[in-house]
């Protein structure tokens, strides 16, 4: 054999292993592609279909109107009151959730005694059921035979034990917001604890010796190096909130005077209690713009924020 003629065949026996390594990768992913593909990309595209049209589950006739729904959007002010109740719900829930999983998690990363059962039950919410965990708080939240009335009224704070705080316009949010901290503290506080572990025990040595006390090694070590582990829970703790739903279905029903109505439940209320398919749609797409024009801000803000430490 000739040596251009032995070339050929080494090339075409490089392809023909190639092709059979190709083929055998694509046949692990064609299960993962399917599910994808039937459960979120045919979805995706069919609720743009419906935002397009006047789809109303109990008609037979689906009119194309264009963006029509969209415009209709723009005048509806129960929408824009659901969506400032989002917002509102997670400028206020995703801070606090994170300052107080930071909070625990630096406590149970120190050696004490029963420090494993502490980390058990601060995860305990983590795996219960967001509809158990609902029904609970509104025990806790109800007046005059509720938890947090017992313990109000036993510490002497009588007229306060005697808030219906979940019937109250002002107190309604406020009570979720606390409920929703409780309820992602867990998972957090995990995400919190690995990355505490990864920071190297001889950064903490080095500034004991040139006199750091707790503060200056919290400020200059341990949150630099948590930076990016507080990002990827701002991140996907800020996506959660505003797509809260379940505990507003179960504890406050979007009321009192629509103070609780958030997007998601107002979605739900449109698709599932209206009938209209279409401009729940709509809004779906709107909420999904929200929160994608959320993320693009906050990968901004805090990349530029980590850029400015060097701690390589």
């Amino acid at each position: 054999m000739t040596v251009p003629a032995l070339a050929a065949s080494r090339a075409s026996s490089a392809r023909s292993r190639r092709l059979k390594a190709d083929l055998c990768a694509w046949t692990f992913i064609f299960p993962s592609f399917l599910h994808l593909a039937i459960f979120t990309l045919f979805p995706i595209g069919f609720a743009f279909y419906l935002s397009l049209h006047k789809w109303d589950v109990l008609k037979k006739a689906h009119p194309f109107i264009g963006l029509q729904n969209y415009q209709n959007l723009v005048h509806d002010t129960l929408f824009w009151n659901a969506l400032f109740n989002s917002a509102y719900y997670a400028v206020a829930s995703v801070p606090l959730g994170m300052l107080a999983a930071l909070i625990i998690a630096i406590l149970v990363n120190q050696k004490l005694p029963f420090v494993n059962l502490f980390r058990t039950l601060y995860y305990l919410p983590a795996v219960s059921s967001a509809v158990a965990v609902s029904m609970v708080w509104t025990f806790i939240y109800l007046p005059e035979s509720g938890l947090l009335d017992w313990v109000l009224g036993a510490c002497g704070l009588r007229h306060a034990s005697q808030t219906d705080w979940l019937n109250s316009p002002g107190l309604a949010m406020p009570a979720l917001i606390v409920m929703s901290v409780w309820l992602g503290l867990g998972p957090r506080m995990v995400l919190y604890l690995a990355g505490l572990s990864a920071i190297p025990s001889s950064l903490y040595e080095v500034a004991a010796v040139d006199g750091g006390g707790r503060w200056a090694c919290f400020r200059h070590i341990t949150w630099p190096l948590l930076l990016p582990t507080s990002f990827f829970i701002l991140v996907t703790s800020s996506i959660s909130a505003f797509q809260v739903f379940t505990p507003v279905y179960m504890m406050t029903q979007g009321g009192p005077m629509r103070r609780t109505d958030v997007v998601g439940y107002h979605i739900y209320n449109e698709a599932w209690r209206q009938f209209h398919m279409g401009m729940a749609s709509a809004q779906s797409y709107v909420l999904f713009l929200v929160i994608l024009l959320v993320t693009v801000v906050q990968f901004r803000i805090v990349q530029r924020r980590m850029a400015g430490y060097s701690l390589a």
